[in-house]
């Protein structure tokens, strides 16, 4: 008679603990080692879990043998000895003793399968696991060492992780890079890039009108690629983002990036330059000196109304032209767009956040950690399949931007353009 069996929930634990203390005769010696410290808690949790798997898998034979019975034949599902098996874990594979069930008869003999083993070897689950932990900065080379050191576990090969780790990842590129942008609502995106050994990849993340935060897309090519720039654009159109909105997109002073988003969204977006780009790129045309002296007058006057703040660094570069030539033409070179914000008369906290790429360079820093230990970059499909395992993981982590609850006036702003936005600041 086949008997039911019900799978113990996390909750169900402490029953667990005390229906082990009641019938704990069997414990009472493992207890005795640990207080001893003649065994690790860790093998002791490895003991009792080893057995537990192979009483469930002795269990689920007997609902398809019977039991054993000393001297009978039993049924038509023989029991036929044990042999040795592993058992998938999180991160890592257990070996256990299995029973081994035979047909009877000549017509019909051959191996039975024990269910629950077939059902824990077929839930799977380990690409996932470990492509979370080669996120979490292992590389494969040292995925041995983060497994439980644990008796008689089975070691997991090098070559074994990678190839579970390429199938999670190729999965991740293909959600990241394919899942629907249709009535999402975003109101800002920012486009950067990001430097893996020899390769470059330009990524989009949005930011909603509640401030949250997406990973839009990402592509291979230098942020300087203008074909790149527009492949990942038009990509991002093609899964539903609305080319007939205005957005506000925030760069960090690309040209090709401006030249894209022209080519596939139109002039009448506004586009914010970074202006942490924009003074570290004069100032390091200055003279030690003259560095820090500039720098606030650059970031002075973007704190005032955007045209007193135009004229104030129109005026300085007046100057800078004269005496520093190269600093006097950084500054002037898309000095317009760095005032974009101040343009749509955002508020101060809104301008803080829209004011650099800092959004989108944050999750960068994330990206580098969890992709820092790769020592070669094979080429541009691994790096995009690593970048997007990255960008994905730690999109997890996204929080809503500073002055989300002032988005409201940027949201109008870009429904009801003002005569000075329409187009280029004069």
């Amino acid at each position: 008679m086949k008997k039911a069996y019900k799978i113990a929930k996390q909750s169900d634990t402490r029953k667990i603990a005390a229906y082990l203390a009641r019938h704990g005769e069997h414990l009472l010696p493992l207890v005795g080692q640990i207080e001893a410290s003649q065994m690790a808690v860790d093998e002791l949790i490895d003991r009792l879990g080893r057995a537990s798997i192979e009483a469930v898998l002795l269990l689920s034979a007997q609902g398809i043998a019977g039991e054993k019975r000393q001297g009978k034949k039993g049924g038509e599902v023989l029991w036929y000895g044990s042999q040795p098996g592993t058992v998938p874990l999180a991160e890592r594979k257990l070996r256990v003793s299995r029973p081994r069930l035979r047909g009877k008869g000549r017509g019909q003999g051959g191996e039975v399968e024990v269910p629950a083993y077939e059902a824990m070897n077929a839930a799977g689950g380990a690409g996932g696991r470990m492509l979370e932990i080669l996120m979490r900065g292992v590389s494969t080379r040292d995925y041995a060492r983060v497994l439980p050191e644990m008796a008689e576990t089975v070691g997991v090969s090098k070559s074994a992780v990678s190839r579970e780790f390429i199938e999670a990842s190729e999965a991740e590129l293909r959600r990241l890079c394919e899942r629907s942008l249709a009535g999402a609502g975003f109101l800002v995106i920012y486009l950067d890039g990001l430097i893996f050994g020899e390769h470059h990849v330009i990524v989009a993340v949005g930011v909603d009108a509640e401030g949250g935060k997406t990973v839009l897309g990402l592509v291979e090519g230098a942020s300087e690629n203008a074909a790149s720039a527009t492949s990942l654009l038009e990509s991002l159109v093609e899964r539903g983002l609305d080319p007939a909105r205005r957005y506000l997109f925030v760069i960090d002073g690309s040209k090709a990036l401006r030249s894209a988003i022209d080519k596939v969204f139109g002039k009448a977006n506004p586009v914010q330059r970074c202006r942490n780009h924009k003074v570290k790129n004069v100032s390091d045309k200055l003279p030690e000196e003259l560095k820090d002296q500039v720098k606030s007058v650059m970031r002075a006057a973007y704190k005032l109304p955007w045209k007193e703040g135009l004229a104030k660094l129109k005026k300085q570069a007046e100057w800078l032209s004269a005496h520093h030539p190269d600093a006097g033409a950084s500054l002037l070179e898309g000095l317009e767009e760095t005032f974009t914000i101040n343009r749509l008369a955002l508020s101060p906290t809104l301008r803080r956040c829209l004011g650099t790429t800092n959004i989108i360079e944050s999750p960068h820093s994330a990206v580098r950690k969890r992709t820092g230990r790769v020592s070669r970059w094979q080429d541009a499909k691994m790096v995009l399949r690593w970048a997007a395992s990255a960008f994905a993981a730690t999109e997890k982590n996204f929080r809503r931007i500073q002055g989300y609850r002032d988005l409201w006036m940027l949201k109008a702003a870009l429904a009801n353009p003002t005569e000075d936005d329409k187009g280029e600041a004069a």
